[in-house]
């Protein structure tokens, strides 16, 4: 299959990523926003992180991502006495075989949930790092390889800061995006409360709308994604925009300048189309650059919007 023909959006990839948003949306009820860019996400084979109150729906999300395309499910809840073998799995010794036999940590799924990641301590911290970035570990000098569909979905309570231990710079840049979920509306709420009344239903009741196979041909095709050169011009200007803001530090890097350009590609697949444009870029820009700019949320908000509005939006003709 060519290039050409993998960055094409076929109809059936679509059907299935369209029922695959309406489990979704029907799991974290009035965020259609959000549950769009957890797909954007998925696509764009990267990670995310939540940062949000607590009961929000954050677990029944993952959970419902990954009965709806068919994967392993873990969660890890995040401790200061979490081991990093707790996380990436452990060698133990068998007394009928006399052998060594490696038990897998919970990394060893296609959506893992990390609650509370930032109270894990920072060797922990480390081997999920290499999860995320490899899609693989090492445990005893020996790497084993991960799902090829390995999503983490992590949380942090930006409220309660005691005992946690704050993400490094270099963890952050593995996220794809960061956003929050926040409480849904009232009439949201009120269709929530009625629906759990006599209610026995489970997530993993539920089949798979979308094979694991299909999604990675997705992916593959996310890649494949047309970026003309005016547009990759404007991603490296607001790069360097970043890079000398007053009150940025530490800019986007070029890891997050691919990341962005991915999610732009994946944000355009979604939306039908074989190529992408500045509005793709610019759609994506707050959950990218929020996560890796070193900014509080409020004012992230506002230095993102006017990094955007002080680089020149290129003409584009598809």
């Amino acid at each position: 299959m060519t290039v050409a023909e993998l960055s094409v959006s076929s109809d059936a990839d679509l059907a299935s990523l369209s029922r695959l948003r309406e489990r979704l949306n029907l799991a974290l009820r009035g965020k259609a926003d959000v549950v769009e860019l957890v797909l954007v996400c998925l696509l764009s084979n990267g990670h995310l992180l939540l940062e949000d109150k607590p009961g929000l729906g954050k677990t029944t999300l993952a959970k419902s991502l990954a009965s709806g395309i068919g994967g392993r499910f873990a969660r890890c809840q995040c401790t200061p006495d979490l081991l990093p073998s707790d996380m990436t799995g452990f060698n133990i010794f068998n007394q009928s075989s006399h052998e060594f036999e490696f038990r897998q940590g919970p990394v060893f799924a296609e959506v893992l949930l990390v609650d509370e990641i930032n109270r894990a301590t920072p060797r922990t911290q480390s081997a999920l790092l290499e999860a995320m970035a490899e899609r693989q570990v090492t445990v005893d000098t020996r790497r084993y390889t991960l799902s090829s569909q390995f999503f983490v979905i992590a949380t942090q309570n930006p409220i309660d800061q005691h005992g946690t231990y704050p993400l490094p710079e270099a963890q952050l840049d593995r996220f794809a995006m960061k956003m929050s979920v926040g409480y849904p509306g009232h009439a949201d709420e009120v269709n929530m409360l009625q629906d759990a009344v006599g209610s026995s239903y489970r997530v993993t009741d539920e089949q798979p709308v979308l094979e694991l196979q299909q999604l990675n041909r997705i992916q593959e095709s996310v890649a494949a994604l047309s970026v003309a050169s005016s547009v990759q011009d404007y991603l490296v200007r607001l790069a360097h925009e970043s890079r000398c803001h007053a009150s940025i530090a530490l800019g986007l890097s070029p890891r997050g300048l691919l990341t962005w350009q991915r999610v732009a590609q994946s944000r355009a697949w979604l939306l039908g189309r074989n190529f992408v444009t500045p509005d793709d870029v610019q759609d994506v820009a707050q959950p990218v650059l929020s996560v890796r700019l070193g900014l509080e949320a409020t004012e992230a908000s506002s230095v993102i919007q006017e990094i955007l509005s002080r680089v020149p939006v290129p003409e584009y003709e598809a």
